[in-house]
């Protein structure tokens, strides 16, 4: 499961990693970048292969477009990648409305002694913007208003991620995000761009518990409380050259 993240770029920086810009009136409409505390129902830039080109702001909890209300986003905020082709909620999007969703950072929790829960940030090299392969679907309200939400796909741990949770969020390799957003590619070929992220090239550090209260929002959030999180039977080659 991935259900907190964290963006720390300005939206320039965003535009330069991903060649797409921002429409002004957007960046006015909603809360401005960075954000530190990413959660479910907050509004978030993505990019939609409907608008490659551009940044648009969809809520993070995939609403169908045959939902009766909105309230089961709540419970669509990740997707399987192995049941991607045979969820109802699901299928549609992943055939005809995919999205890359960037971040810089997901949290994750790992229990410690007793029932306490440490909060983990976890990134890739040098807190590099990254994107996460996700599907997007727009829900008409009662009153006709056009509600554009997202989902992120989930997979199974590499390495890192197996001694912090038994999921992980579908993290791109760059290039692949274009071929995700392609129209062109077979969904068969489109499912084989979902694969681990390499765990050398990610990191995990412990961080504040204050990143448990969706109302807490500053940089200190993604500053690291502690060592690096390494795996158990892990080895750190720079030790054996001593």
């Amino acid at each position: 499961m991935c259900g907190r993240a964290s963006l720390s770029k300005q939206e320039k920086e965003l535009e330069e990693r991903f060649n797409a810009t921002f429409y002004q009136e957007d960046i006015a409409r909603y809360n401005p970048l960075p954000h530190f505390n990413i959660a479910p129902t907050h509004w978030h830039p993505v990019i939609t292969n409907h608008d490659p080109q551009h940044f648009v702001w969809h809520r993070w909890g995939l609403v169908p477009f045959w939902a009766r209300d909105d309230k089961i986003g709540s419970k669509m905020i990740n997707a399987r990648m192995e049941t991607l082709t045979e969820k109802p909620a699901f299928r549609k999007a992943f055939e005809q409305r995919r999205c890359l969703v960037p971040f810089d950072g997901f949290y994750e929790w790992k229990r410690g002694p007793g029932k306490s829960k440490q909060p983990y940030l976890i990134g890739i090299d040098d807190r590099r913007l990254f994107s996460i392969a996700g599907l997007w679907e727009t829900w008409k309200t009662p009153d006709g208003q056009i509600l554009p939400t997202f989902t992120l796909i989930t997979m199974p741990p590499n390495p890192l991620m197996a001694g912090l949770h038994d999921r992980m969020p579908a993290i791109l390799l760059p290039e692949h995000e274009q071929l995700w957003l392609s129209s062109d590619l077979p969904t068969g070929d489109v499912h084989q761009l979902l694969i681990p992220f390499p765990a050398e090239h990610m990191h995990a550090f412990p961080v504040s518990g204050r990143v448990n209260r969706v109302t807490e929002q500053d940089p200190a959030l993604i500053q690291p409380i502690g060592p690096e999180f390494r795996p158990e039977g892990s080895i750190d080659l720079f030790s054996t050259l001593d």
